[in-house]
């Protein structure tokens, strides 16, 4: 048995919390996340990460939309060679700092200490995954190293049970698809997934939601109750999936997903 979806954008989060970047394509590896994605994050008071052993942290220790929707009002933009993040708050560019360097994440730390002062626990820290011994650390939501996969016919299904229109991008995954019926992603646990002509993924999640989703992530308004709707309608809180990299190579925009079901 096989179903097959398209790949309609592909998205990755190179600063915990911070706006997605849009990519045309990409490469993935066995076993991580897609490059750069979510290889920094913002610590909001002393976690006691060590970059020498890095560990998983929940997402309340950083500075995330869930309880900093301000985030969103913020446009960034970063460069993977360079490791150079641009902030853009209210239409001017307010930061331009290379995040491998002490005096580049010193400059982000003082603009979050001066944007956001009353939500901050402690001195906000530049915290990255990039030196970590056996591959890149990625601060998700999740410990494993995984890629996100939301169903744009799942979206449709939430904007009808609300009543009006719902972003993707609150959802904040890494491939939106679209071909399969709503929900149809759900079925998909513990199957493989073939994308283009190499690459293969292993479902292994489906994804809960939390109040992040509940944010517009344009105007930073937090107006909407999402996973309280999912909840009512739909007996559940989750929207997308989560897949571990199970062999590599390049995915575009346009690239077929194919189920491999298993009998």
């Amino acid at each position: 048995m096989t179903d097959q979806a398209i790949i309609d954008a592909i998205y990755r989060y190179p600063v915990k919390g911070l706006s997605p970047q849009k990519l045309p394509r990409v490469t993935l590896t066995a076993g991580l996340t897609l490059p750069a994605d979510r290889l920094y994050a913002i610590e909001n008071g002393p976690t006691g990460f060590d970059p020498a052993a890095p560990a998983y942290f929940p997402k309340t220790r950083f500075l995330m939309l869930m309880r900093n929707e301000r985030l969103a009002g913020l446009k960034t933009d970063y460069d993977e060679a360079s490791h150079t993040l641009v902030i853009v708050h209210e239409d001017r560019e307010a930061v331009r700092a290379d995040l491998r360097t002490k005096e580049g994440r010193l400059a982000v730390e003082a603009f979050f200490r001066k944007f956001m002062p009353a939500e901050l626990n402690g001195p906000p820290k530049v915290l990255s995954g990039e030196a970590s011994p056996g591959g890149l650390h990625s601060f998700s939501d999740v410990a494993k190293k995984v890629v996100s996969i939301i169903n744009l016919a799942s979206v449709a299904a939430v904007e009808s049970a609300i009543g009006q229109p719902v972003d993707p991008l609150r959802f904040r995954g890494n491939l939106y698809v679209t071909g399969w019926p709503a929900w149809r992603e759900f079925d998909l646990l513990d199957q493989e997934i073939e994308v283009g002509d190499k690459v293969r993924l292993k479902v292994v999640k489906r994804i809960v939601r939390c109040a992040a989703t509940n944010v517009d992530p344009v105007t930073a308004a937090r107006d909407l109750n999402i996973p309280k709707s999912l909840m009512q309608t739909f007996n559940h809180m989750d929207c997308g999936i989560y897949a571990e990299v199970i062999e590599g190579g390049d995915i575009a925009d346009g690239d077929t997903l194919k189920v491999n079901a298993l009998l």
